[in-house]
């Protein structure tokens, strides 16, 4: 099963010198049948999309949280066993928990398949979003405009051989 785990640059950078990402459990994101059934679609590269989507949105929070690390989105695509995975099927459709999944163990960031990352001219956007994500999760409407602008940047496809290029 392909997940999405949110992070941030600081993140990544720890789990290329652990070489793992961890500890576990860990938080993330993933074609769940809620997920499924909420987006209506079969087509399983937009499901996976929106799962992505999902991870960026946490990765912005994590940002929230951490105001001294670089203003950039980070997700980490990994292929795990579906044992290793885990979700609560009675919180399925929540929009708040839609797709998130916990993953039970460590992942060894050499199993990654890919990472994705904010381009460097988002920064703007996503400091101005991170900044306003929790007046959005009260109801300001002008906070949420402001934290939806981030997902106008696309995140950026890397290989993960391209891991010390992103962090250093």
């Amino acid at each position: 099963m392909r997940v999405y785990i949110p992070t941030t640059l600081a993140g990544l950078a720890e789990a290329h010198k652990a070489g793992h990402i961890g500890p576990a459990p860990l938080d993330a994101f993933a074609v769940t049948p809620g997920l499924r059934e909420w987006y209506v679609s079969d087509d399983i590269e937009e499901l996976e999309y929106a799962a992505l989507t999902r991870a960026a949105q946490f990765s912005l929070r994590l940002l929230a949280a951490h105001p001294d690390v670089p203003r950039r989105r980070v997700v980490i695509a990994v292929d795990v066993a579906d044992t290793a995975v885990a979700h609560d099927p009675d919180r399925g459709l929540d929009p708040g928990v839609l797709g998130e999944v916990r993953l039970s163990g460590e992942v060894r960031l050499s199993e990654a398949a890919a990472v994705h990352v904010d381009a460097d001219d988002a920064e703007r956007d996503v400091r101005a979003a991170a900044d306003a994500v929790g007046a959005a999760d009260t109801g300001d409407d002008d906070a949420r405009f402001t934290v939806d602008g981030a997902e106008d940047h696309e995140l950026l496809w890397y290989a993960t051989q391209e891991i010390p290029n992103l962090i250093g």
